[in-house]
């Protein structure tokens, strides 16, 4: 896209990071990967700090220059003010992010996630990240729709889910391609546990809907681990941040405070943002001036509850590895 824009093949160390080829340490591309996998150096674009001049539009807005790019992930942990180490959001979409700044230190997970870069501005040094992803959220809301017919629209999934009180028993393991992190467990299938004649098509709504939320609280317990520390709340985006549902599950499970924004496209407004303030030359610090929360889910869970909960879902995770 760069290269289309203003004709400098460039990219940002966030992108040249998620190819894997990049060496995170000597900040340049892995000679020895790509010998062993016969990729020519001259075949990859230069590598510059993500807050930096790309150069200039050739068309569309002549002249105007390109000074930020960030990968989709790191844009959202950015446009979420998260800034600071320690600071952590997950995005909610087909599939769910989470992502907490480490600082300027690489982490080596030792819990299923990966190491990448969050953010760099021209001058100044990296900023890296830990990041979960789980492929199956939204989708399998869709999955109920498209696929199963229980819904018209994905919208109707909350007030479904609110005809019942709780979930009956019934527990959702989304594992349709498979588990990502934690897990990484290609075998792994969707699966449906604890159904009985009670069961009903409620249970299973908000059976899928509670999916997420236990997806994403592994993903925080195992950046907890990583980095030996709690977490005191989340920053949250995407478009299932509109399910209340979801999000006061999310904070009961998690135990902890759950914040949005006002602005929806935080992936936007995070590279947006940062281009801005590379051109007035502001300390990326100012990025809070642009964010407003919009709400916020506290918990409201027994602990006797929660660990209840927690136990059947890592129950269902078992049963649903090794499928295949």
């Amino acid at each position: 896209m760069i290269y289309n824009l203003t004709g400098n093949f460039y990219t940002d160390v966030t992108n040249a990071s998620r190819t894997l080829l990049y060496d995170l340490y000597d900040m340049e591309w892995c000679s020895d990967l790509l010998e062993k996998l016969d990729i020519p150096i001259n075949s990859l674009p230069q590598v510059k700090p993500s807050f930096s001049n790309f150069g200039e539009m050739k068309e569309i807005i002549p002249g105007v220059p390109v000074t930020a790019i960030l990968g989709d992930q790191q844009a959202a942990l950015f446009g979420q003010n998260c800034i600071n180490k320690g600071d952590v959001k997950n995005t909610y979409g087909t599939g769910c992010f989470a992502l907490t700044n480490t600082g300027k230190e690489i982490v080596k997970s030792n819990n299923g996630l990966l190491t990448t870069i969050a953010y760099q501005k021209e001058g100044e040094d990296p900023m890296f990240a830990l990041e979960g992803s789980v492929p199956i959220a939204g989708a399998a809301v869709q999955w109920l729709r498209d696929n199963l017919n229980i819904i018209d629209k994905s919208e109707d999934i909350e007030s479904l889910a609110m005809l019942e009180k709780d979930n009956g028993d019934v527990y959702f393991v989304p594992a349709f391609s498979g588990l990502f992190s934690p897990h990484w467990d290609e075998t792994a299938r969707g699966s449906l546990f604890g159904l009985t004649r009670f069961s009903n098509k409620s249970h299973m709504a908000r059976a899928v809907i509670e999916s997420v939320a236990f997806q994403t609280y592994e993903l925080l317990e195992s950046m907890e681990k990583d980095l030996d520390t709690d977490f005191e709340s989340l920053k949250v985006d995407g478009g299932m941040v509109a399910n209340n549902l979801l999000m006061q599950f999310q904070s009961d499970i998690l135990d902890k405070s759950i914040h949005s924004q006002e602005i929806n496209e935080i992936t936007a407004l995070g590279v947006g943002v940062a281009s801005y303030l590379y051109v007035m030359d502001l300390p990326l610090s100012s990025m809070g001036n642009y964010i407003t929360s919009s709400k916020t889910w506290n918990p409201n869970m027994s602990n006797e509850t929660r660990i209840n909960s927690l136990e059947s879902w890592y129950k269902a995770i078992e049963k649903a590895k090794n499928w295949l």
